[in-house]
Order: C-alpha cells, then structure tokens, then sequence
C-alpha cells in the first residue's frame, strides 16, 4: 500500500476510535483519558494491532496537545492572581516536594539503582501531570471552582522547579561538575524570569499584539506565539509546559475570552493525540517484571498527594468539599515523569526505570480521573458534610459563652 494513503488511515482510524471512546465514556459518565490510554496500548509497541505509518504526526501532536492544556489554563487567571497564589502556597510547595519526591528517591535506592537512580525516580513521583489534571478540570467543570486556584498554583510551583531540578539531574546524570550544574540551573532560571517579566508587566502588550476580530487570525497569532514561547523554553532547558503557560497569562481580559473560544476545538483535538501517544509508546510486556513497585509507589504517593492538595486548599481557606477535590485531582502523573525516566535511562541508568515510571503513570493516570470524581459521590459528600458540622461544634464548644 502507498505510504502516504497509509499514513492518512491510520491517523484517520485512530481520530474516529477517539472520538467513539469519547462518546463512550460521556455515555457511561467517565473522563476519557482513561478509555483513550488504554486504546493507545491496544495499538501501540506490542499492542493487538501496532501501527507505525502516523507515528510522526501522533509525537508531535502530543506535544502540542500539552501546550494548548497549559496555556488554556493559563488564560483563565491574569498575572495578579498567579502571583497572588504563589505567595500564598510556598508552603504547599515545599509540602508537596517533601511527600511526593521521598517515596520515589527510597525505592530508587532499595532498588539498587544509586542516588542518581534515586534522584530520577523521585522526580517522577514528586511531579503532577499539569496536561492531565488541566484536562480532568476542564471535563468535571471546575475551572470556575475556589481550589481550582489552588490547584493551580501547586501545578506551577511543580513546573517551576521543574526549571532547576530538571538541569541538575543532567548534571549528575553526565557527571559535570559542580560550577558546570549551578551555570545550567542559572540559566534556566533567567529565563523563566525573563517570560515571568514579560507576562507581568507587559501582558497588555501582549493581548495587543495577538488581538484581531478576526477569528482565524486570532487563532494562528495565540497559537504561533504559545508555540514559539514554549519552544523558546524548551530551548533554554525549561518546560515548554511553562512557556505555555506564562503566554496564558499575559493575554487578558476580552482577548482571552476570544482566544478560548476559538482555541477550545483545536485543545481538544490535541489533547487527546497526546493521551492516545502516551499509549502507543508503551510496551505491556515491558510492565510486568515492575508491577509490584510500581503499584506499591503509586498507591503511596497517590495518597500523599491528596493530603498535599488538601492542606494547600485548607491553607488557602477553602471548605472541606473543596480541599478533597484539591487533593484528589493532583494524583495523576505524566509527561514530565516520562521525560525524567528517559533522561535517565539514556545515560546509562537501569532500563528497568523507564518500564518502572510507564507502569506508575499509566496506573495514576488512569486511576486519577476516577477518583478526582469521588467528592462529588453523594457518600462522600455526606461525609464531608458531617466532618465539616462536627468541626464547628467542636470549635463552638471551645470558644467561651
């Protein structure tokens, strides 16, 4: 069969059975993600059906895919409030890293692959899937909710730091020496500050420059300017997750109302080529051997990642309700654990890692979007309620009459 005509039905086939699972899943009442992974490891490497000819177009896509998740979200919050909630939840951050990196840096060392093996795999556990949880919120209807915020801000601190942990890693993982890594974390930092000036004090600017009535244009300006921002911190060692992110931010008021409007189809589209690549990529045979560690850290930092989001949210003053979905939706993980675990793998750490951190991400991502849903279960929210009644009658019975 002809190369090209091959490409355009196996990305054809793949986009139609997205888009029958998505019905799927509305029929049912489920995220997606989950049914959209699963039919990627049914077509990927050692999959029932594997394909190849649209490989190209799926890697790209997912990394588009992810971009347009980030700056979505950002466009939903303008600069004040991002610096607002980054003062408000420092303690969160530092929180969040302590609770979620130390299971990950423990099996590394149990699992005899040193501390630079421990450094990596604490990497993969400590980080949150910005793309997964943007997209759970989107689906469940909570961008509008008082912890979405909150959320938010845990998912950037995590992006963040993401900006000195991921060249120190290339530090140890090369071997350079101590002025070599400190340079690289330098230069990594300057640049989120460069983008965080920008989006800050020049945001107006920016709105000004992608505006125009119209839509087409509207949309090629947002989207080239997302896409060469975030490539431009790639470039410089930090996300394009980041870069992405911080273009959200910048534009504001009607332009950003405009911008989702006309962004929201094309989001869509990509997001799930990215879910879809995630799948494909991995190999089930690959998973056995590390099933065990790999439940055993995902049901540890599952739960150690809801008490982050559940004591940023209490931090943050927000209900009870509130914190429970807070700390809920973070579970997931994704892109960045598998950009960690290749990084390692390819400089000579134990390949077992990579199959270590697939099979951890495949189960939080999937699991995630489950139980993100579960406050909204009438149980739950029963005994949310209950907590919350009990709580006032014992601060009622403390305070004098």
């Amino acid at each position: 069969m002809d190369q090209d005509a091959l490409v355009l039905i196996e990305i054809g086939a793949l986009l139609l059975g997205i888009g029958l699972l998505g019905r799927l899943a509305a029929r049912i009442g489920i995220s997606p993600i989950p049914l959209i992974l699963l039919g990627g490891l049914a077509f990927g490497e050692g999959g029932f059906f594997p394909i190849s000819a649209g490989d190209d177009f799926i890697e790209i896509g997912a990394e588009i895919g992810v971009i347009l998740l980030l700056v979505m979200l950002g466009l939903e919050y303008n600069a004040v409030e991002l610096v607002g909630t980054l003062k408000t939840s420092r303690f969160a951050g530092v929180v969040d890293m302590l609770l979620n990196a130390a299971p990950g840096a423990i099996i590394g060392f149990l699992l005899g692959w040193g501390p630079v093996g421990a450094v990596a795999l604490a990497g993969v556990t400590w980080v949150s899937s910005s793309g997964v949880v943007a997209k759970v919120l989107q689906d469940l209807g909570r961008l509008t909710n008082r912890e979405t915020p909150v959320v938010l801000s845990v998912l950037v601190i995590e992006d963040l730091a993401m900006a000195f942990y991921l060249p120190l890693l290339t530090a140890l993982l090369i071997g350079a020496d101590l002025g070599a890594g400190v340079v690289s974390v330098a230069l990594a930092l300057a640049s989120v500050l460069v983008i965080l000036y920008f989006a800050l004090r020049h945001g107006a600017m920016v709105s000004k420059l992608v505006w125009s009535k119209n839509a087409e244009v509207l949309l090629l300006s947002v989207l080239g300017l997302t896409l060469l921002v975030a490539g431009l911190a790639a470039q410089a060692q930090v996300s394009a997750a980041v870069g992405a992110f911080l273009v959200g931010i910048a534009i504001s008021g009607p332009v950003a109302e405009h911008a989702t409007r006309v962004l929201t189809p094309l989001r869509d589209l990509f997001a799930s080529v990215f879910f879809l690549f995630f799948g494909l990529s991995t190999d089930p045979r690959d998973l056995v051997p590390v099933l065990i560690p790999a439940v055993i850290l995902a049901v540890v930092t599952m739960g150690t990642k809801v008490l982050t989001g559940y004591i940023a949210a209490r931090r943050a003053g927000i209900g009870e309700a509130g914190r429970w979905r807070a700390g809920f939706v973070l579970t997931p993980r994704g892109e960045f654990s598998i950009v960690i675990a290749g990084l390692a793998v390819g400089s000579g750490v134990d390949r077992s890692l990579a199959a270590l951190a697939t099979a951890y991400v495949l189960m939080t991502i999937v699991a995630g979007p489950i139980l993100a849903r579960i406050p909204e279960t009438k149980g739950f929210t029963r005994w949310t309620k209950r907590r919350q009644a009990d709580r006032r009658a014992r601060q009622a019975a403390k305070s004098p009459s």
